[in-house]
């Protein structure tokens, strides 16, 4: 395993973490949930026997018995692990709130401490609206002091633009818990900026939730040889010199045993390779005959046609060969159940979304042939 210094902290924190949001459960008959604990205990240190020492959990992950499972798990080697944990604001109206929010994990973990402790999940408005005003900053600060948070951490689910304002306003913050990917790397420029004032950066779906685990060609469109796809995506993360740890939900021996294995190369991906990953990711897709860019212009459409969403599905086909994500995302955008997606059948042809588009696509000759398509996968 390598370990990477991760931002200021003073931690070495291992390239490889283990997400716990995932733990086998079993069914009770009266249709409750627990954790499958022996299954637990047998992965988790399996993963630390193979030099994983981050361990990321959450309050209400496996129907709220993940931290229960994890403390469990990692009692007998507590000192020799990091614990992540995070806190719902939903549940905050107070600074006391905060503190009794973090006693309810800390009993669930069985620990008297929480190595990172996360601000879940949170945006701009969160930020500015819930966080700020309530003092929570300062809170987290002493209850560092106090020894019950050994590093003050935040996950972000918000635009990169509203990262890069959390940063500049909250020093107190030690670390960071974001999306990054080969299909998703909207947050590369920030993860350079996060790690340049400091932070360190943990990357979830490395593998895009799944999304990059089928076989594809891709490796060969991007000129890196016989990789497999997932082999690649986790690479590639590894590779952006900002990352300091990619952080995987995994179910099973075999992926802890395969995602240990990339995280245990000395260089998974030098600077140079990723940049020409990352260089030729832009060329295929501006090589493509549909280069939407996923800028938006053509929102909000008078008919509610989500054109960047339906282009993006016919994108992973047509540019990355992941048949099946562009069937998967294209079927779901269309059947959702609380609102069935608005598709070229339901066009009005005024032509607004052409005007708008600075790439000056012919937006409604290619959503025939992006719909033509997808609906033949």
């Amino acid at each position: 395993m390598q370990y990477r210094k991760f931002g200021n902290t003073g931690v070495q924190i291992s390239a490889l973490g283990f997400g716990c949001m995932r733990l086998p459960e079993i069914e009770q008959p009266d249709g409750k949930f627990i954790v499958d604990q022996e299954k637990t205990d047998a992965m988790l240190r399996h993963a630390y026997d193979l030099g994983v020492n981050y361990f990321d959990t959450a309050l209400f992950y496996c129907h709220e018995n993940s931290e229960i499972a994890v403390g469990k798990a990692l009692k007998p080697i507590r000192d020799k692990v990091y614990i992540s944990t995070k806190c719902p604001l939903e549940r905050v109206k107070s600074p006391e709130d905060f503190e009794a929010t973090l006693d309810i994990s800390l009993k669930k973990l069985d620990t008297d401490y929480v190595d990172f402790y996360h601000f879940w999940g949170i945006s701009q408005k969160a930020f500015d609206e819930i966080i700020v005003p309530l003092g929570l900053l300062e809170k987290a600060e002493e209850l560092k002091k106090k020894g019950k948070i050994r590093h003050i951490s935040f996950s972000f689910h918000d635009k990169p633009e509203a990262l890069k304002h959390i940063i500049d306003n909250a020093p107190q913050l030690e670390s960071v818990l974001l999306q990054y990917n080969l299909l998703d790397r909207a947050n590369e420029e920030m993860i350079a900026y996060a790690a340049e004032k400091g932070l360190g950066v943990v990357v979830m779906g490395p593998v895009g939730g799944g999304r990059l685990a089928a076989p594809t060609e891709l490796a060969q469109k991007l000129g890196t040889g016989n990789l497999n796809t997932y082999e690649l995506a986790f690479r590639f993360v590894l590779g952006n010199p900002g990352v300091s740890c990619a952080l995987s939900g995994m179910q099973t021996y075999e992926m802890v045993d395969q995602n240990a294995a990339v995280a245990s190369l000395e260089e998974p991906m030098t600077e140079q390779q990723w940049r020409e990953v990352g260089d030729a990711l832009e060329n295929l897709k501006k090589f493509s005959e549909l280069y939407c860019t996923g800028c938006a212009y053509c929102q909000p459409c008078p008919k509610g046609i989500e054109i960047p969403k339906i282009f993006q599905a016919y994108t992973y086909h047509n540019v990355y060969g992941l048949d099946e994500l562009a069937k998967k995302t294209f079927t779901n955008y269309v059947n959702d159940e609380k609102k069935p997606g608005a598709t070229l059948k339901d066009c009005a042809n005024c032509g607004f979304c052409e005007k708008k588009c600075p790439q000056h696509l012919k937006v409604r000759e290619l959503l025939k042939k992006a719909e033509d398509v997808l609906n033949a996968l």
